[in-house]
């Protein structure tokens, strides 16, 4: 800092950034705050100031090297360099129009015709063949159907991403005596594949579903297909990855299909099973090969097997027998086995049910009577329903009045199979339980949970005085 530095390199390069190659004017070239004791003064000396000083030292080795130097210098010059090669054209049209020619001759060279004259590209006259779809904009889609069979669409987007134990972000608005039944994310050009009680198969896609709000109900999907006299929905899928289409009927007719066998889509819908007389679909799923099916009768009893026990067969085709039934009894449940870590949760129609690891039931062979999946007695009465299940998930049970009560798994103890339950639900006079079903989206109201997340005591439901038999 006590010495003024010589550098004819410095002075040479401010000197050759003059565009008229002028005297350098040292104050053009100080830098900003630095007092005019320091830098390069008018006599072509530098000096450095303390800030300087400390950034000179704490630079790297390699950096004050010769060829580091040599390396920046280098650099400086040819961007100079190109400066004076743009500033020439700048002066000089000629070189315009010459440099203007070369790059056309490119374009031409590389986009025009060929030497036979025919085109490289082709120019449609008529936009009719577009449809639809084609101004669909691929998005991922939350899809929510009802209890009561409301369907709509909202854009993923909209549910931002939350910390850990936050309440989430309802998706839907629901009456009192309804829920949301099926959630799934799909994008807009996926197809949603719907089955009717009917054995029929109707598809739809994503983007045809109406869009809707967070505090709108959506729309009957009975509306969106062409449905015949008492037929109905019962269960919509959204495509994956998966291969098959399992398929199981009221009289344990179980049938597996391909999906290509369903790649023509028809507005009017096409047959999934062909059902006998008196029979009706009572569940499908997509599988891959891979699970255990699960089929529970309303006699109690159920059998779980190996989906490679059924052959992959036509869309045609009847299917073939999944459990043998006694006479009036027919199966109310299929279940597709996703991972031991599951639970069965079994209901009766009078109020009855319990909770089973799924590792108590063991594989069969197809077409069995099955094992025992809940004590049968006059207490019991006959299997309403049967679900997989984890223990933070909700149910909803629902009586042939319409009397709706909603619980948490948690609460249902789990029992062994050959245990007859304990009480779900206390039902009035003549009523009986008509089903359950697990909520799959948690949108309880916020006077069921503290703030720290923890039940409060108006949201406590007792403890179950039952005990298993």
């Amino acid at each position: 800092m006590s010495k003024s530095w010589d550098s004819k390199l410095v002075r040479e390069m401010l000197t050759r950034t003059r565009a008229d190659g002028g005297v350098v004017n040292a104050d053009d070239y100080r830098p900003d705050g630095l007092e005019r004791e320091f830098g390069m003064g008018n006599d072509g000396l530098y000096r450095l100031s303390d800030t300087q000083a400390q950034e000179i030292l704490q630079m790297r080795l390699q950096r004050l090297t010769g060829l580091e130097q040599d390396k920046i210098v280098g650099e400086y010059k040819e961007v100079m360099a190109e400066i004076d090669d743009l500033l020439d054209i700048l002066a000089k049209p000629e070189r315009v129009s010459t440099i203007i020619g070369d790059e056309l001759t490119a374009i031409r060279s590389e986009f025009g015709q060929t030497k036979l004259g025919a085109r490289r590209s082709f120019i449609e006259h008529s936009a009719q063949d577009l449809s639809t779809e084609d101004l669909i904009t691929p998005t991922d889609m939350v899809v929510t159907l009802s209890h009561s069979g409301y369907i709509k669409s909202q854009p993923l987007s909209e549910y931002r991403a939350q910390k850990r134990g936050g309440r989430g972000k309802q998706a839907t608005a629901t009456k009192e005596d309804d829920w949301i039944d099926q959630l799934f994310i799909a994008n807009t050009h996926d197809y949603i594949l719907c089955f009717s009680n009917r054995g029929r198969l109707y598809w739809l896609k994503v983007w045809e579903v109406p869009s809707g709000s967070r505090g709108s109900r959506g729309r009957p999907i009975v509306n969106m297909f062409p449905l015949q006299e008492g037929e109905k929905i019962t269960v919509v899928l959204a495509l994956t990855g998966e291969q098959y289409i399992f398929m199981a009927t009221r009289m344990g007719t179980v049938k597996k299909t391909a999906l290509d066998e369903f790649s023509n889509p028809r507005k009017a819908g096409i047959i999934a099973v062909d059902l006998d007389e008196g029979d009706f679909l009572i569940g499908a799923a997509l599988t891959d090969g891979q699970h255990d099916v699960m089929l529970f009768s309303d006699g109690g009893k159920a059998v779980r097997f190996d989906e490679n026990d059924v052959r992959p067969m036509g869309r045609n085709a009847r299917g073939v027998r999944g459990m043998m039934l006694e006479d009036g009894q027919s199966v109310i449940a299929m279940l597709v086995a996703e991972d031991e870590q599951q639970s069965v949760l079994t209901a009766t129609q009078n109020g009855y049910g319990k909770r089973t690891n799924i590792t108590e039931y063991t594989r069969h062979g197809r077409g069995t009577k099955g094992m025992i999946a809940i004590q049968q007695s006059e207490r019991n009465g006959k299997v309403v329903a049967a679900t997989l299940v984890h223990a933070d998930d909700e149910i909803m049970l629902i009586t042939d009045k319409g009397v709706l009560v909603r619980t948490r798994v948690s609460e249902i103890r789990e029992l062994g199979r050959a245990t007859q339950g304990v009480t779900l639900m206390a039902l009035d006079d003549g009523a009986q339980l008509s089903g359950l079903q697990r909520i799959v989206e948690n949108d309880a109201a916020d006077a069921e949970t503290g703030a720290d997340g923890s039940a409060t005591p108006e949201a406590d439901t007792g403890t179950d005085t039952d005990t298993a038999e």
